[in-house]
């Protein structure tokens, strides 16, 4: 089992042909995602990277079957390019640009609300289901088939606590990077809910950040439900100074629960195992999962 991706999916490329499309389809396509085509308006009927490229995603999910799309397109069209995707039936979308605009996100997350879509990102380093699909920016190398569930909101630690997994002799059921923006398609809250609905996942590293309130959300959430499945818990911004945007555009503390220190109280006092450093990831799951600790 899988979360949003897997070697069945059917992935398309938006912004397929431009520089960056170019050059991290390549690199999916070699690690053996089952890319099927990509958009690129005004280039339909050529081929690219041996795979046929479309002009809009309606006539690539007609001519494909496509299901899954991920989004290389410049900032001030990505929002159209995501509203794009899902008007024509893409069930994942998975956004990797950042610098989208905030009010374009407002207007986006508004028009998903009508259709049966998931959307990641924006800013975000995609999803690797090891083994079966990378679909993003990251380095496919570095993930290794297993059954603990990484949520990160940060692109290198998301590979870091992936390096943890991988060294401690466990591996990863799904990577999932939700991205640092302030609105993003899917918050921690929800990608918990998924990996905790996954058979296929036994626990769950969770890493997040200073700004807003997705942690403690989610850290609520893994409480009220029961602490279904043991979750490492980090959070990045430990010396950050209030208001102050620190890296992601979301990392900013203007509120009392937005400090690392905030929301490393609320995850341990819901159950959750917090780490100081994301050094210590790998062996505290390891404790974890062992129930040596609790």
């Amino acid at each position: 089992m899988s979360v949003l991706v897997n070697k069945d999916s059917k992935i398309i490329v938006q912004g397929f042909t431009g520089k960056e499309g170019t050059f991290h389809s390549e690199q999916m396509i070699a690690y053996g995602t089952p890319i099927v085509g990509g958009v690129t308006p005004g280039k339909g009927g050529k081929t690219h990277l041996d795979k046929p490229v479309f002009n809009t995603v309606d006539e690539a999910v007609t001519k494909t079957g496509a299901d899954t799309s991920i989004i290389f397109v410049p900032p001030r069209f990505a929002g159209d390019a995501v509203m794009e995707a899902a008007e024509a039936g893409i069930k994942v979308i998975i956004c990797i640009t950042e610098g989208i605009p905030v009010q374009d996100m407002v207007k986006v997350k508004s028009y998903l609300d009508k259709f049966d879509c998931t959307l990641v990102g924006p800013n975000c380093p995609g999803v690797i289901t090891p083994g079966e699909a990378k679909v993003g920016i990251m380095p496919g190398f570095v993930f290794k088939p297993g059954r603990i569930g990484i949520i990160s909101k940060s692109g290198t630690l998301t590979y870091e606590a992936a390096d943890q997994i991988v060294k401690a002799g466990l591996g990863i059921s799904t990577a999932l990077g939700i991205g640092g923006d302030p609105i993003i398609g899917t918050p921690t809250k929800e990608a918990v809910e998924l990996f905790m609905n996954d058979p296929g996942t036994d626990a769950i590293v969770m890493i997040g950040e200073i700004g807003g309130n997705y942690e403690a959300l989610a850290s609520r959430y893994i409480k009220e439900t029961g602490n279904k499945k043991p979750v490492v818990g980090f959070i990045a911004g430990q010396t950050a100074p209030k208001g102050r945007t620190m890296g992601h555009a979301g990392a900013i503390i203007g509120g009392d629960e937005d400090t690392a220190e905030a929301k490393m109280r609320i995850m341990a006092e819901c159950g959750i195992h917090v780490v100081k450093s994301p050094a210590a990831i790998g062996e505290t799951m390891v404790k974890a999962l062992k129930g040596e600790i609790v």
